[in-house]
């Protein structure tokens, strides 16, 4: 297995990655992690995060309190991949307006 495949099987999908990128901010409650995140599901935020934790990417800190209050954050494990990341991130960023017209192409806008 190569780097690149490592990586992508922990990082994979449509939302683990916009989940680091906001964590990668700071540590969040579930709720504000969930607005950052447009468009997700409840069930896959939750999901996403469970995979993200066990791959010890993400940490989850129940404060145990009434009402409940959970934070997530990034480990220094997955700080280290958001950092990975950021590169990608300005890449998108830089070249937005040349991969919509190629996603506007091929129909997948």
């Amino acid at each position: 297995m190569c780097g690149l495949d490592a990586a992508l099987r922990v990082v994979g999908g449509k939302w683990k990655p916009l989940i680091l990128f906001f964590l990668g901010d700071g540590p969040k409650r579930y709720g504000a992690l969930k607005r950052c995140v447009r468009g997700v599901s409840d069930k896959m935020l939750i999901q996403q995060l469970k995979e993200l934790e066990a791959h010890h990417i993400v940490l989850r800190t129940d404060h145990q309190e009434i009402p409940p209050r959970v934070d997530y954050a990034l480990t220094p494990f997955g700080e280290s991949l958001v950092g990975a990341l950021r590169p990608l991130c300005m890449w998108g960023e830089a070249n937005t307006e040349t991969i919509a017209e190629a996603l506007d192409e091929t129909g997948k806008a």
